[in-house]
């Protein structure tokens, strides 16, 4: 019995909840439908026409529909006796709110805590919205869908179907945003023989480190506005898109970007960690290669990863050999192969030997003290360049420099543009959480403060069942012909509605 009064006090208020927006529906729309298809069955090439003011319709009585809910919340507050044993009816007021659809504009109630003075807009709490905040979550994950991957101008423009919101709104959102760790466990571990972790690195412009005009000129008069952003992804091997692609891609990757020096270096390498012993069963796996340019940076992550290996990125590489040959001309490629040659297979005295017939070749200052740059850090990364010449069993090529362009410097240092700490640091973090699948609307409410219950927290329900009950059977009969108009829909929204009364009814 108690079930069955539930049910229908949910169909109930599920259709006084909806009476007008269905009737205007039926009113409105269903005869600007009917015409908008009559004018495009007698002109079939008006499909896009079609299209656009259908959606337009319907985007109205979303709206409409949006508004309705709001002010049914709102109205329910402030009839509600167990609502009046505690707080006061203030004033109402005509509000606005952004949401991805379009703006809202609604009429809400302001009350006041008869013991504490205290003024709020219960339905705020209700909804989950905090003081002074104008836009809903949906709005800020498209905001920041479009921000992660373009610029704040669009992001601000994606948030919402028919309101811009401005590039310092969307700035200010990144800075402030924080990131939840990476504690979903897998339920059992995978096994596989070889696991590869490639590292480099991007530098960004800084407008500022910490504060406007702070930025340092260095003795050559250029300001010192060069800020590294790190990128680690790990991945399980290569293979082709798809059976007969020429394009490779990795077999499940995972990213990590920051912005971090010192301590916090470690603690990147320490949640980079945390990941590989949580997902992979380490006993099981063979080898663990790190790719990369040797920076000193990522050596540290050697030393946080037990039995990793070291392989020099090929394209660092490369580019060190052909800087230490580029003045023999003609000979240029017969060096380049001699080099090679020597690294892989010799040691490291046959390379200084090769070197030193190098700069013999050369008058010029500048090309002596180039190739002994090189030189050293050939020699400082000398185990890691064999392993690269050599290709031994599980060694790949790394593709850092495609992925460091396509993450990080695509969207932060491919154009003009200049950053801020934070704002690097968050964008960088942001990059990696979109990369990595992350659901944007997740993100968003991860930044929610645990708000108190609109009902609950501070006295007990506001709306009882009862109370609903009693008032839904006086109005069943203004209903009419709307009840039998969305009877057929009511199970759709049963759940939804159930989720609802357990904070505003306390059924």
């Amino acid at each position: 019995m108690i079930k069955y009064l539930a049910t229908k006090l949910i169909q109930q208020r599920m259709v006084f909840l909806m009476k007008n927006s269905i009737k205007y529906f039926e009113e409105n729309c269903i005869t600007k439908f009917e015409k908008l298809e009559d004018e495009f069955m007698k002109n079939p090439e008006t499909l896009a026409e079609y299209v656009m003011n259908m959606t337009e319709e319907l985007h109205k009585f979303g709206l409409k529909m949006l508004r309705e809910s709001l002010e049914t919340m709102d109205e329910l507050l402030c009839k509600s006796t167990l609502r009046k044993q505690k707080w006061l009816i203030e004033a109402h007021s005509n509000k606005q709110l952004i949401t991805s659809l379009g703006t809202v504009y609604f009429s809400k109630t302001l009350f006041t805590n008869k013991e504490t003075g205290k003024s709020e807009y219960l339905l705020d709490r209700l909804i989950g919205l905090g003081r002074n905040e104008r836009m809903t979550e949906d709005a800020e994950a498209k905001m920041l869908e479009e921000a992660v991957q373009t610029s704040y101008r669009r992001g601000g423009e994606a948030a919402s179907l028919t309101t811009d919101v401005s590039k310092q709104t969307v700035k200010n959102k990144i800075h402030q945003l924080e990131f939840p760790s990476d504690n979903s466990k897998i339920e059992q571990k995978k096994i596989v023989e070889y696991l590869y972790i490639d590292a480099d690195e991007d530098h960004v412009s800084l407008q500022f480190r910490e504060t406007k005009g702070d930025l340092i000129k260095t003795t050559s008069g250029k300001k010192n506005n060069s800020l590294i952003t790190k990128l680690v992804y790990i991945y399980e091997g290569i293979e082709n898109e798809a059976p007969k692609s020429k394009r490779h891609c990795l077999v499940n990757p995972y990213y990590f970007c920051d912005v971090n020096t010192g301590k916090d270096n470690e603690e990147f390498w320490n949640d980079i960690y945390r990941y590989i012993n949580e997902t992979y069963d380490l006993e099981k796996i063979k080898k663990i290669y790190i790719n990369s340019d040797g920076g000193g940076w990522i050596k540290t992550g050697l030393k946080k990863i037990a039995e990793t290996i070291h392989v020099l990125d090929g394209y660092h590489l490369e580019q060190s050999i052909t800087r230490m040959t580029s003045h023999m001309k003609d000979s240029r490629e017969d060096a380049k192969n001699e080099v090679r040659e020597v690294i892989r297979e010799h040691t490291r005295s046959a390379f200084e030997s090769i070197v030193d017939r190098l700069i013999g070749c050369l008058e010029d200052e500048s090309g002596i003290k180039r190739i002994e740059e090189e030189k050293r850090y050939i020699l400082s990364n000398w185990r890691a360049a064999k392993l690269r010449l050599k290709h031994k069993a599980g060694v790949m090529g790394s593709s850092t420099e495609g992925h460091v362009s396509h993450i990080l410097s695509s969207r932060m240092s491919s154009r003009p543009m200049g950053w801020s700490r934070t704002g690097a640091k968050n964008m960088a973090r942001l990059r990696a959480y979109y990369l990595n699948d992350g659901d944007m609307l997740e993100l968003v409410r991860y930044q929610k403060k645990k708000l108190p219950k609109v009902v609950g927290a501070e006295y007990d329900d506001v709306l009882s069942g009862h109370e609903i009950l009693l008032s839904e059977r006086n109005r069943h009969g203004e209903l009419g012909k709307y009840v039998e108009s969305i009877t057929h829909s009511m199970s759709d929204h049963n759940r939804k509605v159930i989720y609802l009364s357990k904070h505003i009814w306390g059924l």
